[in-house]
């Protein structure tokens, strides 16, 4: 579950309206199902792995990340480049 969070990304739960469809707004995490608590402590694991794995250089391009997607993305950007020339 924590490196399917760095792997697939993680987004908060969001209140769903009467349709099923998600709204804007972010649900409570004291709502959050089972399963949605699963993902969002396996995206908190990720993130703090990676904030302790990373010198204070590499902490200060990822320390305003929440989601450990978002800060791999800019790690592996950051060591390997982009595709564009």
């Amino acid at each position: 579950r924590t490196w399917k969070a760095v792997v697939k990304g993680w987004d908060h739960p969001k209140i769903q309206d009467a349709n099923g469809g998600d709204t804007a707004e972010l649900k409570p995490e004291e709502e959050w199902s089972n399963a949605e608590d699963t993902a969002g402590l396996g995206n908190s694991i990720a993130l703090n792995t990676l904030f302790n794995g990373v010198d204070k250089n590499m902490f200060r391009l990822i320390k305003r990340c929440t989601v450990a997607k978002e800060a791999w993305e800019i790690l592996k950007t950051t060591h390997e480049g982009t595709a564009k020339v």
